[in-house]
């Protein structure tokens, strides 16, 4: 079926929502808190948030400028999360929520309106407005997960996981290149259990390479905000255990994760 911009928005409007509610709370020390992302608070989230934000807008509605922007950061030797992160850590919680609310406001604005097929350009392979609008979607729960892992905040599994998973299995192939490894011709099959009970999948029925579990434990999994020994999802076939050692939703450098033992039983 047809892919709407307009779900996508208000999905993400929804995402937002609900990190806005833990940060809203937070004092100044509040926003000091550490997250299991070593080095880097809670501010640092949010600021990562509103700069990406800023620079998914403009590569959809100045590719030419983004285009210029990137040339310069690679000459330079590439985006690098902690710089951007270093370089706000003088804004206070007020100030970067008042970023953050103005930026995903913006944003969601322009998306909207985009033909969800138009192709617009990234740090990696271009992609379509709506994989840029579902990797927004990804990006705020991921980071919204260290937020509430934070403030010690159990969140309840939303369908929008849907989208955190797709988006994961999208992005195996990139996986694989991002390691230097070639990808392997077997298919993975991914099985998920839905909030709601019913079933996600991706992959050929047939295939021996498997993943299955709930669909809150592959989206820690492919965020890297959980290892892999402290999620139950069952894997069988070298392809899908190679998968799941690597795997990875976003764009940049590969991910450290999480060391194993510090979240056993899994869960958001």
């Amino acid at each position: 079926m047809p892919v709407s911009m307009a779900a996508l928005a208000d999905d993400l409007a929804a995402e937002s929502a609900e990190l806005r509610a833990m940060l809203a709370p937070l004092d100044h020390h509040g926003w000091a808190r550490d997250t299991p992302a070593e080095g880097w608070t809670i501010a640092d989230q949010v600021s990562h948030l509103a700069y990406f934000d800023d620079v998914a807008l403009q590569s959809a509605t100045d590719p030419e400028a983004f285009r210029a922007e990137l040339e310069r950061i690679e000459a330079e030797g590439g985006v690098n999360p902690d710089a951007v992160a270093a370089r706000f850590r003088d804004l206070s919680g007020g100030e970067l929520l008042r970023w953050f609310d103005l930026s995903r406001e913006r944003l969601i604005e322009a998306f909207r309106g985009l033909d969800p097929g138009l192709r617009v350009p990234w740090f990696g392979p271009p992609m379509s407005a709506a994989s840029s609008l579902t990797a927004r979607i990804m990006e705020t729960w991921a980071h919204g997960q260290d937020v509430a892992d934070a403030v010690g905040v159990v969140r309840e599994p939303s369908a929008r996981l849907r989208h955190v998973a797709h988006i994961g299995v999208g992005a195996r192939a990139f996986s694989y290149a991002l390691h230097g490894r070639e990808l392997p011709a077997a298919a993975v099959r991914v099985e998920l259990d839905a909030p709601d009970g019913s079933l996600w999948t991706w992959g050929p029925d047939d295939a021996t390479d498997r993943i299955t579990g709930t669909a809150v434990d592959f989206a820690l999994l492919i965020t890297q905000r959980r290892h892999r020994d402290d999620l139950a999802l069952v894997v069988t076939g070298p392809a899908a255990q190679e998968w799941v050692e690597i795997g990875q939703a976003f764009a940049g450098e590969p991910g450290t994760g999480r060391e194993p033992g510090l979240f056993v039983g899994g869960g958001a």
